[in-house]
Formats: structure tokens, sequence, C-alpha cells
């Protein structure tokens, strides 16, 4: 569900990528912390009013964003209509729509280069005892950068197949995606390698 650097400008780009990322992880705790419908509401409401606020395409590209939540959404509600308990499955849907909400936003709304400047400054202790944290740093930019593009990709291929067959494709994707990843994982080895690799 992470999403790349949205070229829509909003107030948020400006802001400190440090800030962003304590604030997520505050608001992420908040979410977690509530279990009133009420507030959940209120709150999801309150992420697409910022959403909007940026303008109706960046609202769109938002909600585009989280489309793919849909089949954990209706297992859930499914899950606790059958033990009876359909309140406490609202609740879960919309907290888990409004966490992956929040998480798009800040990653739309910071660089990449500038969440590794952050990376960087909280692994400085380890490297003060002697630790390589290029691993880590470069790690957590392959999984931001490519998040989006491996589930680009699994897009294609479902169309594809809606296009040559008149059932939905379930798991027979699952082999062709996992052998694209592994061929751009080759590639990009071998690019990490032609620039010297990482220390």
């Amino acid at each position: 569900m992470i999403s790349l650097t949205s070229p829509i400008e909003t107030r948020a780009h400006a802001w400190p990528a440090g800030v962003k990322l304590l604030g997520l992880c505050l608001a992420t705790m908040v979410l977690f912390s509530q279990n009133g419908i009420v507030f959940h509401a209120c709150a999801f409401l309150c992420i697409a009013a910022t959403y909007a606020s940026a303008g109706l395409v960046f609202l769109r590209y938002g909600a585009a964003r989280l489309w793919g939540l849909w089949p954990f959404v209706v297992m859930v509600l499914i899950w606790h209509a059958v033990t009876q308990d359909f309140v406490a499955g609202l609740v879960i849907s919309i907290r888990l729509l409004s966490a992956v909400a929040l998480a798009n936003l800040v990653t739309l709304t910071t660089k990449l280069s500038a969440m590794i400047d952050v990376v960087r400054f909280l692994a400085t202790p380890l490297r003060r005892i002697g630790l390589k944290t290029q691993q880590l740093e470069l790690g957590i930019a392959l999984v931001v950068r490519f998040t989006p593009v491996l589930a680009h990709k699994g897009s294609q291929l479902s169309d594809a197949w809606r296009a040559r067959s008149p059932k939905r494709a379930k798991w027979n994707i699952v082999v062709p995606l996992a052998v694209l990843a592994i061929d751009d994982a080759e590639y990009l080895a071998e690019a990490l390698k032609a620039r010297g690799g990482v220390d």
C-alpha cells in the first residue's frame, strides 16, 4: 500500500520528514488505543478532509490507493458478522483504512531521500558502536520504492488474465508475479554491483 511521492504539491511537502514520521507513529498509536466506532469514523473523515484540502485529484489518488484493501475489509466484516460482533468489525476496518491512509499520506508528501536521512539519523547510535547501517537504509528505500511497482505489475497481470479468460485471476498470477519480482531483484543487484555495491 505504499505510494510514491506525489507530484501534486501540498503544504505537507514542506514539513520535515522526521516530524511527519513521528506524527504517523503517534497517530497510529492513538488509532489502536481507541475502540469507539464514533471516534474512528471521525478520525477517518478528518483524514479524508486532509486529502481533500490538497484538491480533488489528490483525494481521488489517495482513495485509489486504499482500494487494494477491500478483500481484507470484506473478510473482517464477514467474520465479525458471523461472530455477531459487527461493530467491532467496522472499527477494525476503519482503523485499517485510516492507518494505511495516513502512511500513504506521509509517503506521498515525503521524498525518499528525506526518509533515508531520517533513518540514517536514527541509526547514528549503531554506527557509533561500529555497526554498518547502509544496508538498513538501502533496504527501507527499496521497500518504499518497489512496493508500489510490484503492486502495479500485479494489477497488470490481473488485467492481462481478465483479457484472456472469463474467470477472475486468483492464485494464478502468484507465480508470474514472483518471477517478475525475482527478475527485478536480479537487475537491481547487477545495478548495485556495477556502482560499487553496499559496504
